[in-house]
């Protein structure tokens, strides 16, 4: 007997087998997730696929043993995966499945293909699926609802991710993830969120629809043509955000690269990403429309910040503005929309004090180098709940 150790769907799995042992095997017998099937068992119809190391694999064919410290995703691994998700709603619509035996296999492959095909070509989705074989359904349903899924998600803006995120090719398993750690292990494990947009791509107000907004403002003890012009330079307005910085700029600074770095608990995120900046000096307003993806949670954003000057007593100004964003990935389930209202509030004055602070040629007391929203969190979670039993114990 053989020990092995993996990570199957972010949990770590261990056991002693006979090394002749197929992963197929493996998973099916010892880990009773018997939605990976054995059809040929040698290589061929593909069935039997999973990812290990996010890479496609014929199970059956894949000695567990080879697989010590992978991580392995089965199709019960992808329930909440977004691509997957969208597959499952098309493979119905298209009546692509008839017995469903091979229905299994055949989503894990069409999701790398959909991570990774640049447009809808029909011959290359029949190229790539070529290795996935169905003995009911002529394959004709298949291919729509894989050129369904991609076409939708080019058109809402999602970019192709080259090679699937893989930067090498080779061979899956210990042999290619010998230094990875157990940690980077689960985040390999995670379903994948819907990816942003590459550098340079900007998602437009009409191409998606932000799932929360919020309108805030606050008052800064400086003119409104202070203000407006310190508003034009995004360096110094990033320097007065916790956790933000900017990377680049192009076109003027009409275009901008920056990152956002995030921490809710044991979630640490940097989110990379670009954003367009639009400015009317005739109205004194505003807007920044942009996109970021943490590489590691698989975690995404879209948002746009919609913000507006206008004169307030004593030579002061108030700032106007508007915010609407849209979080995928594991970061989401801190996105609801009354929490994420009360955390906004409190950095809306952490912001204000820094603009106010820069201004007067004090440096930001309040920047640090990465957001920490998890005592943010739960110390809203919790006026929420005390406000929920005030509710309750009124009636």
């Amino acid at each position: 007997m053989t020990a092995v150790a993996l990570t199957i769907n972010g949990r770590d799995t261990s056991a002693d087998v006979e090394p002749r042992t197929h992963l197929a095997d493996f998973i099916r017998e010892t880990q009773n997730l018997t939605g990976t099937h054995l059809g040929c068992e040698h290589g061929v119809c593909g069935a039997c696929t999973v990812l290990v190391d996010g890479v496609p694999v014929r199970s059956c064919i894949t000695y567990a043993v080879s697989c010590t410290d992978a991580a392995v995703t089965t199709i019960e691994g992808l329930d909440d995966d977004e691509i997957t998700k969208e597959l499952r709603t098309a493979f119905s619509c298209e009546h692509a499945l008839q017995c469903g035996y091979c229905t299994p296999g055949m989503l894990i492959s069409a999701r790398d293909l959909v991570l990774r095909a640049t447009d809808a070509n029909e011959h290359d989705v029949r190229v790539a699926m070529s290795g996935n074989l169905c003995r009911c359904t002529g394959y004709r349903g298949i291919i729509r609802a894989i050129i369904t899924v991609i076409t939708d998600r080019r058109k809402r803006g999602v970019a192709h991710l080259p090679g699937a995120g893989r930067e090498k090719l080779g061979p899956a398993g210990a042999s290619s993830q010998a230094t990875v750690r157990k940690s980077e292990r689960k985040q390999i494990a995670q379903p994948v969120a819907e990816a942003a947009p590459p550098s340079g791509e900007i998602d437009s107000l009409a191409d998606w629809k932000p799932n929360s907004t919020f309108d805030k403002s606050f008052v800064v003890h400086r003119s409104l043509d202070e203000v407006w012009s310190f508003f034009g330079n995004a360096s110094d307005v990033a320097a007065c955000l916790p956790g933000a910085s900017i990377t680049g700029e192009t076109d003027n600074g009409r275009v901008i690269t920056g990152k956002m770095r995030v921490k809710v608990g044991p979630i640490a995120a940097e989110f990379h990403g670009t954003a367009e900046i639009m400015r009317d000096a005739a109205t004194y307003s505003g807007s920044i429309n942009g996109s970021g993806r943490d590489q590691r949670s698989s975690s995404a954003t879209r948002g746009f910040v919609g913000y507006r000057l206008m004169p307030a007593e004593n030579g002061a100004t108030k700032v106007l503005f508007s915010v609407g964003y849209r979080v995928t990935g594991p970061l989401a389930q801190f996105s609801r929309s009354d929490l994420v209202d009360d955390i906004a509030g409190r950095l809306v004055v952490v912001f204000a004090q820094n603009v106010e602070a820069r201004l007067s040629g004090v440096p930001a007391s309040a920047q640090t180098s990465e957001l920490r929203a998890g005592g943010l969190f739960f110390s809203a979670l919790g006026r929420a709940i005390k406000a929920r039993f005030r509710r309750l114990f009124k009636r």
